[in-house]
């Protein structure tokens, strides 16, 4: 049941059919991240594009954590920073700065964003090679990822084109000494993305402490990227992992629906 507003009305009644449903992905999102240990006190961020809208986007309420958002309670916001929905709540500055200017500039290809500091993938943007070819899930993603030198926490809007041309032409953007971006057209497919990136990180982490990884040759690397976006269309690009998902977390609290 969707919170209610002053009036007895709620956000459900304010809001398209399709928003709706783009509230609902997201705050599962929120909640999947939060029990795959993804998230980080209150502070990190996914975003996702307002379907229908130019230069809108839904993010998390600053001060909660990830357990704790739902449907109703994300903020609207645009690309100016400015809160256009019923959400009382104020967004973290470097969310809205970081994914604004994404959303801003790459329209579609950026329609769902995430940013973490998850432990592995922390440890890979801050080694000098990044991540490298020493699994299978790091040759899906070898020449994808872009990288960008830290220049402290992302809260100025100046910073933004450096992040674009850094990222390119990819959807995968590695922040050094700090984490990843990951974005995608969809929630599903920006989250099946980032649960590989960050098996990959694991599995490099865990590689590097036993010594010297063994690397897989670029031309492997190359039939592999070839045979896998072959197959990647038989897992519905994201959507049956991330429809499991939901079940999940429907089992284990659905309070994320209101």
């Amino acid at each position: 049941m969707a919170t209610q507003l002053h009036g007895g009305t709620s956000v459900q009644d304010h809001c398209s059919k399709e928003e709706w449903q783009a509230r609902l992905d997201l705050a599962a999102c929120y909640r999947i991240f939060d029990h795959l240990g993804w998230s980080e006190s209150i502070y990190n961020h996914i975003s996702v594009k307002v379907p229908g809208e130019e230069n809108t986007f839904l993010i998390n309420p600053f001060g909660l954590l990830y357990d704790e958002v739902t449907a109703s309670n994300l903020v609207k916001i645009d690309v100016e920073g400015n809160n256009v929905g019923p959400s009382q709540y104020m967004v973290n500055k470097a969310g809205f700065t970081q994914h604004a200017y994404f959303h801003k500039h790459l329209g579609d290809r950026a329609a769902a964003i995430c940013h973490v500091h998850t432990t592995a993938t922390m440890a890979v943007a801050s080694h000098k090679d990044g991540l490298v070819p020493c699994n299978f899930y790091a040759c899906n993603f070898q020449g994808q990822i872009g990288y960008h030198d830290f220049e402290g926490v992302t809260v100025r809007a100046e910073e933004g084109e450096r992040l674009v041309q850094n990222l390119g032409d990819k959807s995968i953007l590695m922040l050094r000494n700090h984490g990843p971006v990951v974005m995608d057209r969809t929630i599903p497919g920006m989250f099946v993305k980032m649960w590989a990136v960050q098996r990959a990180c694991e599995i490099q982490v865990a590689t590097l402490g036993m010594g010297n990884p063994t690397l897989v040759p670029q031309e492997v690397v190359n039939v592999h990227q070839r045979d896998l976006a072959v197959m990647a269309g038989q897992g519905g690009a994201g959507l049956f992992d991330f429809e499991a998902w939901k079940r999940r977390i429907d089992r284990i609290d659905n309070s994320w629906r209101s």
